[in-house]
């Protein structure tokens, strides 16, 4: 049986770094982990072959060679698995979906021919035993949460490592909070389940015997769910770091409760964690509170951000503008965090409400649903009616990344973070030439043909001044500036 595994292509978003991933000579950003997983629960016998359509063109060959086709997807990569169903079907093969996108929408594929869907250790059995006595159903789909101490190592040999910024592996699932617009409950549970940490220990192995030597990103949605478990194995991640000269860097998603356990800062810096994606959401109390963010309320979040920053590690975080609570001020008060906070990555959203969330049937009751979620929260697009006027929603929104993302505040929010950033992380793993080209590029594009060069230079000379031991950061945060400014204003150079 031959099994070929597609990855629809993603559209240029914010987290796509297409922009900034051409610095480097790579093609993504991070690799399907959920398909290569997925290869690893099908029979040995079968033969896969992965295309992700990040990195390469899905051909007439490799669809003909196959007897079986499966495909994952994000809600993001909609209209690209559109099209790559059409083109298989067209072609006569047998479609097996699967992933997020299929899970909340499988009535809108009437092409694909079985959806096996929610957590694949669980429908992947039950769809293989069926698939040997040629009894297939349309659907499997499962509430039961697996215990992923028994989920297999990624196959890793199917990937083309060259082509990808970074590996990732997973540690946990589920989220112990419950923010109301927030779908990794839905899919994943309350409850955090974790991997053994040999099991862990046993995936970076994986992936270092593969011969990579850079980036690894936990994709957990809050690695920090159950800190007891999380610090077992992370000290287990430590002591490998120190026996193998700390081969990777890594970094993840966790609360801003982070900031309250120095022993779990502690045991994330010996872990060579260089950076830590927090869902902030907005500064605002009264909007916290609204949405369920309660493990928010009560702090001084920019304070939290910056002794994140004074241990090593860059806080990249996420906002969202668009709930009820918000007024005119709103607007105002998000650019004031963002920048005096130095979180250089901000991601600034419109809330979206996703299906089967708490947001999503409060705001279905009250009959304010106006469309589908299209998953990508920058796209300037609302599937719900707002208790703010709309275009004034938009228009603030609009100002809010024009301003922090313009280069006068994009490069001093730079120096912002560098004055409080103390590097821990054992950091760059790219060969001299790749780097050269990368700064030269830079150099051309940022520093010279830039509209903002001034503010460029004027960042670079700080950092020489008063942090020279971090320029190679501050260009490459210059470097993340150019993609932001590209997709989120459609200018790399303004």
């Amino acid at each position: 049986m031959n099994a070929l595994l597609i990855y629809p292509e993603y559209p240029n978003t914010f987290w796509s770094y297409k922009y900034a991933l051409s610095f480097i000579q790579k093609k993504a950003s991070l690799p399907p982990l959920g398909l290569l997983t997925v290869s690893s629960l099908l029979p040995d016998l079968w033969e896969k072959k992965l295309v992700d359509m990040n990195v390469s063109s899905l051909n007439d060959e490799d669809i003909n060679w196959a007897d079986i086709v499966l495909i994952s997807s994000m809600i993001v990569q909609i209209k690209s698995a559109k099209e790559v169903i059409h083109n298989v079907r067209s072609k006569g093969k047998f479609i097996v979906a699967g992933g997020p996108l299929f899970t909340s929408q499988y009535r809108d594929f009437p092409e694909v021919d079985c959806f096996v869907l929610n957590e694949g250790e669980v429908t992947i059995p039950l769809f293989l035993k069926d698939h040997e006595s040629g009894t297939v159903k349309h659907i499997y789909r499962s509430t039961k949460k697996p215990d992923i101490t028994k989920t297999p190592i990624p196959d890793w040999s199917l990937l083309k490592k060259e082509c990808y910024a970074s590996m990732a592996i997973q540690v946990s699932r589920g989220c112990p909070f419950s923010c109301d617009f927030c779908d990794i409950i839905i899919m994943n549970g309350r409850i955090p389940r974790y991997k053994e940490p040999a099991q862990v220990i046993a995936e970076l192995d994986a992936i270092y015997n593969s011969g990579w030597r850079s980036s690894v990103f936990i994709v957990d949605d809050n690695l920090i769910g159950n800190r007891k478990k999380i610090k077992i194995i992370l000290f287990e991640i430590a002591e490998w770091m120190k026996r193998h000269n700390r081969p990777f860097c890594l970094s993840t998603e966790a609360s801003i409760t982070v900031a309250d356990d120095l022993e779990l800062i502690d045991l994330l810096k010996a872990s060579n964690f260089s950076g830590v994606f927090v869902g902030i959401e907005t500064p605002d109390e009264k909007s916290l509170k609204s949405c369920g963010k309660i493990q928010n309320t009560g702090k001084d979040l920019n304070e939290k951000v910056k002794f994140l920053q004074r241990n090593g590690l860059e806080v990249k975080g996420g906002f969202i503008i668009g709930f009820d609570t918000d007024d005119k001020f709103t607007f105002n008060k998000m650019i004031d965090f963002i920048q005096s906070s130095g979180i250089v990555t901000a991601m600034v959203g419109l809330l979206h409400a996703l299906p089967k969330t708490k947001l999503y049937n409060r705001l279905k009751k009250e009959g304010r649903i106006s469309g589908k979620a299209t998953g990508n929260n920058t796209d300037y697009t609302l599937n719900f009616v707002p208790k703010i006027n709309k275009e004034i929603l938009l228009e603030g929104y609009r100002n809010v990344l024009s301003t922090i993302y313009s280069p006068k505040f994009y490069y001093n929010r730079i120096i912002i973070y560098l004055r409080e950033y103390k590097e821990f992380a054992k950091g760059s793993y790219m060969t001299k030439s790749v780097v050269f080209k990368a700064f030269t590029k830079a150099i051309w594009l940022l520093g010279i043909s830039g509209k903002g060069k001034f503010y460029f230079w004027k960042m670079v000379i700080w950092t020489l001044f008063h942090k020279p031991g971090l320029i190679s950061e501050a260009i490459t945060q210059s470097i993340y500036g150019y993609h932001y400014r590209t997709v989120l204003l459609g200018t790399g150079d303004e």
